[in-house]
């Protein structure tokens, strides 16, 4: 029936124009992502929510698909594909909830978003604590598949199975604890423990130590921790947040699979922005921003040695209106830097957020 049955969705449609004194470019109009959200109320303690996504028109993706069985007041069992609660973004990024055309580079390199994994848990609120929280047994990232998945440009990201046909070879934890006792703040500690995902491990003999020693040299432990903070007062919205990921095994990784994976991955951002028609009677919005990020993929190596160009830093500044709660107008310029080089790559991104 109707009432079991919720629809709603997101979109984003941008426009990016790189710019330079030297250089011509070409500017990229997308669709960038349409996601449609379904979700089903089977009864008042279960039910199942699913987030189709359409990328650049032509992709399809699962973003998310999970049964949710509430225990009690503050115990839900969840179990399906699942976002990994880690910052902000990774749980929160439909366009209208954030500053900037983009997400910010930090969530798509270190985090990385949109991270989601197949696995089962536990969340809840505890009111009286003002606390929410979550915890999962999930799979985790591929770094093997005939060659070597993660690299030192871009970590993890490339190693996100995305709930399709995905291997396991070792279980992770992921959790999160927020905290919104004080009005107007909300604050974050995410950590998330264990071993990336090898193909090496199908099929060998579980006494054949040569190969188990390969398949070994295939996979990098992983743990990360993230803070982050949203904090508004009267018109002024804040936020920011800081990642710190330790790798291990990745000189064997690195020298079995000639990839140049960091050991220590770390950054973090600061945002502030103003509502500029805040005391005025409207559920219009304009809020000019700025946005600093520094994060370095290369912050420890072991074996390798660093790259100073994964080292870097990007200026967003810019402007949204909201034209109501849940449709928004951004423009924004972006500059990119990294220690390697001296110039800073520039941007200009206009875009249309939309969610319902």
């Amino acid at each position: 029936s109707q009432e079991k049955l919720t629809i709603g969705g997101y979109g984003q449609i941008d426009y990016n124009q790189p710019f330079s004194s030297d250089v011509r470019s070409n500017g990229t109009l997308d669709v960038h992502r349409m996601v449609m959200f379904f979700a089903y109320r089977f009864n008042d303690r279960t039910q199942f929510v699913t987030e189709i996504e359409y990328e650049h028109v032509s992709e399809v993706y699962i973003e998310q698909a999970f049964l949710n069985y509430r225990i009690n007041d503050w115990l839900n069992f969840r179990g399906g594909l699942l976002l990994i609660p880690m910052g902000i973004i990774n749980e929160y990024h439909e366009p209208s909830t954030f500053n900037g055309v983009e997400r910010p580079n930090l969530d798509n390199t270190l985090v990385p978003s949109t991270w989601r994994e197949i696995g089962a848990g536990f969340a809840g609120n505890l009111p009286d604590a003002d606390i929410k929280y979550q915890v999962y047994v999930v799979n985790g990232f591929k770094s093997y598949d005939g060659s070597g998945l993660l690299r030192g440009s871009n970590a993890m990201r490339s190693g996100r199975q995305k709930g399709a046909e995905s291997i396991m070879s070792h279980p992770n934890l992921a959790a999160k604890v927020d905290y919104y006792g004080i009005p107007g703040l909300k604050l974050g500690l995410s950590g998330y423990f264990g071993k990336t995902q090898s193909t090496l491990y199908n099929g060998i003999d579980k006494d054949n130590d040569a190969l188990e020693a390969r398949a070994d040299s295939s996979v990098v432990g992983l743990s990360m921790i993230g803070l982050d903070g949203r904090y508004s007062i009267s018109g002024w919205v804040f936020r920011g947040q800081l990642n710190y990921a330790s790798l291990t095994n990745t000189s064997q990784y690195n020298r079995f699979t000639g990839r140049d994976l960091g050991s220590g991955l770390f950054g973090y951002y600061l945002e502030a922005g103003y509502d500029l028609l805040n005391k005025q009677d409207t559920e219009h919005k304009l809020v000019p921003f700025v946005r600093y990020e520094k994060y370095n993929t290369h912050q420890k190596v072991a074996g390798i040695a660093k790259n100073a160009a994964y080292d870097r830093t990007d200026i967003t500044a810019g402007i949204g209106w909201w034209l109501t709660e849940g449709a928004v107008l951004k423009a924004d310029l972006q500059w990119f830097g990294n220690e390697a080089s001296d110039d800073y790559r520039k941007q200009i991104n206009l875009g249309i957020g939309i969610w319902f």
